[in-house]
């Protein structure tokens, strides 16, 4: 499961559809609607919130958001829990290094032309996010 920190305009078609699918599956383990994934590790942000399902409901608008502004027909009747909010889940600017650097790796595999673009930006959080120093994620298999 990868729910990227990144901001979703960062992610090509298949990464902004992967990670739509992973979260409406993190959705799922939330609400106690499936029993595969109880306990992945990128959950855990989530969990730390004062409502987890409202949390990955604001992640869910936000590639919605995305999707919707490139012309993709996401099911937003999906979301479980489309409230806006006004916390934040603090994402190091190690971890947003890390994924940036692993975006990349992945743009160059499967979608030059978005490598390109990529090479000529900088990261961005996802709006559910706020940027705070430190290093990478425990959670996150370096």
């Amino acid at each position: 499961m990868r729910m990227w920190s990144l901001h979703p305009s960062h992610l090509d078609r298949a990464g902004l559809v992967a990670g739509w699918r992973e979260a409406l599956l993190a959705q799922a383990v939330l609400a106690e609607l499936t029993k595969g994934y109880k306990n992945h590790p990128q959950l855990e942000r989530f969990r730390a919130t004062s409502d987890p399902l409202l949390m990955v409901g604001a992640y869910l608008s936000g590639l919605h958001d995305e999707a919707v502004a490139r012309g993709y027909r996401f099911d937003g009747s999906k979301i479980l829990r489309a409230e806006p909010t006004t916390e934040l889940i603090p994402v190091s600017d190690g971890q947003l290094e890390y994924e940036w650097a692993h975006l990349g790796e992945k743009l160059e595999r499967r979608s030059p032309g978005d490598a390109a673009l990529w090479s000529e930006s900088s990261p961005s959080p996802h709006p559910l996010f706020h940027v705070v120093a430190g290093g990478v994620a425990t959670w996150e298999r370096v």
